[in-house]
């Protein structure tokens, strides 16, 4: 299809053609719909709304609808309670395909909103306004006003830069925030791409949406990207993946290097903030490259300076050192990262950057627990780190760590407390604000996060899981500290709690048959479980794998049943 201006998306048609699919919305169907709602809107004296979706081509009615009907649109960077909570007083509504912990009167569902004559089909208002809320990752989260207009010039520079060809769009970013908006909505919309409606949190959920179309860009942040690892069909991906944007956080240049031979591409870095929207691109480790209208410098202090069509000249000034190369610029840290620990100031950039120097890490975040007075460190694990935690204990990693960064730093800077990952945690932005990083310095964890992986045509009384076992699980310690491996007693009460919440809600423990062990399950290993609920013999048979081959099995005896098989 031919570039639609953003602004004008709501004019009739010339052509019909799929906005989104599963169901299918035909971009008629998204402009009428966005007219409706609007009209809705404005019968209800509507001046500011919240919008929170789950569906990406329902957000792009609600905000479309606000925008016809001069409404507010205020996107939040999260439906907590607390984030809706701070943010309810301020709006008139909630519009939303979710249930928000807000009061319920004050959530409309897109379908409330039909009850009145269509507004004139219209071009919009470019200097009207919307919301946009950030994360949170460096400090209190802040409301971003931006222009309509401001947007359009964004996603028309991407256009410029890459005119890329009517494949979908699919993401594991929300949509919600100043990455996921323009690049899995506004611009696919401006191009006639098709949109996917759901953001695909997982590799193996993003790769099934995808195979249902032939070719297909991806929208994804380092956090996924990371954790690609061999769960894919590359080879039923190779070809038919044109493009992979990621944003959110720096991609470590091996994960970029993996993907490169796997797929024959290289994924597509973005730089911005919230602020600025995207200013910047790379692949590799390339010089970041400005995009079409964007003129980069620097300010007094070093940091980088970007000046754009869709930049207030506020936020022109980042917080990022920088250095001006002949073929763009290179990032040197955020200017923003220093901590005070006893009067002594400590750069968070520095020390993490020692610490990725060690053959053991990967990746490594560090910060200050809230009301915390000494660091925390957050470490993912390299293939030699992690053999040394399988093979020695997590005492022999930390004490290793605590060696190389005290030979270069005073004692001040070496992290008091520290947590161990093969992946660092991350939102669907590729973020990590300050209550997440508080939550993955906390407690270590008693159990792995279960993702389902259940198969076509799968009974109903059937469940699988893929488990990633974590590398700071909490029986660790005493099982055992210099060989870590998972106690069969919390492989039992894995299995006990997941047939409990999805296959038996009335499930009682009475006693186990059967049971086997025939492989260790270790630090880092990615475990399969499978659970069947027996209804006439009243038991649940469970069993773990990893790369196909047995670890332990069972069956768990409901109630008072202690009959034979």
């Amino acid at each position: 299809m031919a570039w639609t201006p953003l602004t004008r998306l709501l004019l009739p048609a010339t052509a019909i053609a799929p906005l989104a699919d599963e169901p299918l919305l035909t971009r008629d169907a998204f402009a009428q719909a966005s007219l409706r709602m609007a009209a809705g809107l404005h019968a209800r004296a509507t001046r500011r709304a919240a919008l929170w979706f789950d569906d990406a081509a329902n957000l792009a009615c609600a905000l479309f609808a606000c925008w016809r009907a001069g409404v507010v649109a205020v996107l939040p960077g999260d439906c907590q309670a607390h984030t809706c909570a701070s943010l309810d007083p301020t709006v008139d509504a909630w519009l939303t395909d979710a249930d928000l912990p807000v009061p319920g009167q004050r959530q409309w569902r897109l379908e409330d909103l039909q009850d009145h004559p269509p507004l004139e089909p219209a071009e919009l208002d470019a200097s009207l306004t919307l919301v946009l809320c950030t994360s949170g990752s460096s400090g209190t989260p802040k409301h971003i006003v931006k222009q309509w207009r401001q947007l359009a010039q964004e996603v028309h520079a991407l256009q410029q830069q890459w005119p890329d060809t009517d494949s979908p769009v699919l993401g594991s970013v929300s949509a919600q925030h100043m990455y996921g908006l323009p690049f899995r909505v506004l611009w696919p919309l401006c191009a006639g791409r098709l949109i996917d409606r759901r953001q695909r949190l997982y590799p193996e959920d993003l790769q099934q949406a995808s195979l249902r179309h032939p070719s297909f860009t991806w929208i994804a942040s380092p956090a996924l990207l990371r954790r690609l690892g061999q769960r894919l069909d590359w080879a039923g991906l190779r070809g038919r993946l044109t493009r992979i944007h990621s944003s959110g956080g720096a991609l470590p240049q091996d994960v970029s290097d993996h993907i490169e031979r796997s797929l024959g591409l290289r994924p597509t870095e973005i730089y911005g903030s919230s602020e600025t929207g995207a200013v910047a691109w790379r692949t590799g480790s390339s010089d970041w490259q400005p995009l079409p209208g964007v003129e980069a410098g620097l300010g007094g202090d070093g940091a980088l300076r970007v000046r754009a069509p869709w930049i207030s000249a506020t936020e022109e000034h980042t917080a990022d050192g920088a250095e001006i190369t002949a073929h763009g610029f290179q990032l040197l840290g955020r200017l923003d990262r220093i901590v005070k620990i006893e009067e002594k100031r400590i750069s968070l950039p520095m020390v993490e950057q020692a610490l990725m120097r060690h053959a053991y890490v990967a990746d490594a975040r560090l910060g200050k627990l809230a009301g915390g007075a000494r660091l925390a460190a957050l470490v993912a694990l390299s293939p030699r780190g992690l053999h040394t935690l399988r093979n020695q204990g997590r005492k022999a990693v930390i004490d290793a760590l605590r060696a190389h960064l005290a030979a270069g730093f005073e004692s001040l800077a070496v992290p008091r407390t520290w947590r161990l990952f093969q992946h660092l945690p991350a939102n669907a932005q590729g973020k990590l604000p300050q209550a997440e990083f508080d939550a993955a310095a906390g407690p270590r964890p008693a159990a792995p996060v279960a993702v389902a992986a259940d198969l076509p045509g799968q009974p109903d009384n059937e469940r699988r899981y893929t488990l990633d076992i974590p590398c700071d699980l909490t029986y660790f310690s005493g099982h055992f500290p210099t060989a870590p491996v998972v106690p069969g007693v919390a492989q039992i009460g894995w299995a006990l709690a997941l047939g409990k919440r999805d296959l038996r809600p009335g499930l009682r423990f009475a006693g186990m048959e059967a049971l086997k062990f025939q492989r260790l399950l270790r630090p880092g290993d990615s475990a399969v479980l499978a659970l069947k609920w027996d209804e006439a013999r009243q038991k649940l048979y469970f069993a773990f794998t990893v790369g196909g081959a047995p670890c332990s099995s069972g069956r768990v005896l409901q109630g008072e049943d202690h009959g034979g098989a």
